[in-house]
């Protein structure tokens, strides 16, 4: 499975990006997709997840209201929508895929996942 990250960049607070995700390689359906981050210095955090057969959205407390995910299934794609980004948002973005079922609590998991892409840097100035 080859997950490719693409649309990181650099943008003033308050801006917008949207990441993308593309995922290839795969011969089940990868049930369950999630976003996480990681600034230098911190562990790895997750950012967002869903669970591709109901289509449950999970956020965390940091970007609720402000970041959305979604996913093109005919494009094989997750997206991450970033708005009103802040400093704190600035990390290396990282999408990933499993093919386990999951609900909150199993998305925040780094270790829940077993497919991960490169990362693509945000950066985001005051």
């Amino acid at each position: 499975v080859k997950l490719v990250e693409s649309g990181g960049g650099s943008v003033q607070a308050g801006g917008s990006l949207k990441l993308s995700c593309a995922v290839s390689g795969y011969t089940e359906i990868m049930n369950c997709m999630g976003w996480f981050r990681q600034a230098p210095g911190k562990k790895r955090e997750g950012v967002a997840g869903l669970s591709v057969a109901d289509g449950r959205r999970y956020y965390g407390d940091s970007v609720k209201d402000r970041f959305t995910i979604s996913q093109d299934r005919a494009k094989n794609t997750l997206y991450l929508q970033m708005d009103t980004l802040k400093s704190e948002d600035t990390a290396t973005y990282y999408c990933a895929a499993d093919r386990a079922f999951c609900d909150d609590g199993d998305w925040v998991r780094e270790t829940y996942f077993g497919h991960w892409g490169q990362g693509t840097q945000v950066t985001v100035s005051p």
